[in-house]
């Protein structure tokens, strides 16, 4: 059941490699569990044996909410798929709730900040193929684009004209992303300095001729951090180790600057509002330390 299942998100649902892979190692820790405990058929599992894995993830695994939360919700989706296929009349999840937790507001970047770090990029003896650096940089804030979303990224994708993007984001769902003056001008650049230029081929390719994948852009992103740090010049350089924080801070400054929700939303390609409102948080927080800092009676 468990095969068939990732077959489906895989083929159907057509999630990523990384979600795919996290489902299967939940699927498979709770499989072990269960064959610990003498119960091998999906027939046989019921809101008890869910209650037993819990505790043995809570107590034995010393877990944290997030990810025991994280693991009901892949079992959710299995035993429902479960029923879908006939397989068991009713989901013995359904009377468990997960734990609540407590979302953390994402870090930003100043606006400062993220024009210094790409002025440094351009301008460092120690890094190579610095319009590649730079073009990823503006993609990650400038579009405010999930790191595999700027892997899967095509020549062909980018609409230097009417600037904008075209997205394959999570689930395979399509979307257009606008991307400003500035951003294009740099990703142009980057593209031009290309010695052969097939639509069809990756924005992005590693020094092997392959597409770049999430942990290379990380390994970039902790590089130019450390050259940063070692310089010790910069005015308002934050630390940046996570290429998340880029995307975070976009969608902050945009709140930040009057635009609405919604238009937030469908910029970052969340599927429910409720992703998108930890933002609101966030700009709330940044009003509040500017008025600590600014107003006479804070």
């Amino acid at each position: 059941m468990i095969g068939d299942y990732l077959g489906e998100l895989s083929g159907i649902k057509r999630v990523s490699l990384n979600t795919l892979y996290s489902y299967k190692k939940d699927l498979n820790q709770f499989l072990i569990f269960c064959e610990k405990h003498n119960t091998e058929k999906i027939k046989s599992i019921n809101t008890r044996i869910i209650r037993n894995y819990i505790v043995h993830l809570n107590s034995e695994k010393e877990l944290s909410r997030n990810s025991i939360s994280r693991k009901l919700s892949t079992l959710r989706g299995l035993f429902n798929y479960a029923v879908m296929s006939g397989e068991i009349e009713s989901n013995p999840l359904k009377q468990i709730k997960s734990p609540k937790i407590r979302r953390k507001i994402p870090e930003t970047l100043s606006l400062d900040s993220f024009q210094e770090i790409v002025n440094f990029v351009g301008s460092d003896s120690n890094l190579k193929n610095t319009l590649f650096i730079i073009a990823i940089y503006e993609l990650l804030y400038g579009c405010a684009l999930r790191v595999s979303e700027v892997c899967n990224l095509n020549l062909g994708d980018i609409d230097s004209t009417n600037k904008s993007i075209r997205i394959l984001g999570k689930g395979s769902k399509e979307r257009i992303v606008p991307i400003g003056t500035k951003s294009i001008k740099n990703v142009s650049e980057y593209i031009n300095s290309l010695p052969d230029i097939k639509f069809a081929d990756p924005l992005f390719k590693a020094p092997n001729g392959s597409r770049i994948y999430p942990r290379y852009i990380q390994r970039i992103i902790k590089k130019v951090d450390g050259l940063i740090n070692g310089s010790g010049h910069l005015k308002n350089s934050q630390s940046i180790n996570n290429p998340h924080v880029l995307r975070h801070s976009a969608a902050t400054h945009m709140l930040d600057n009057g635009a609405d929700l919604m238009s937030v939303k469908e910029i970052l390609g969340h599927e429910n509002l409720s992703t998108t409102q930890i933002y609101t948080h966030v700009s709330v927080e940044r009003l509040k330390k500017t008025y600590k800092r600014a107003h006479p009676k804070s």
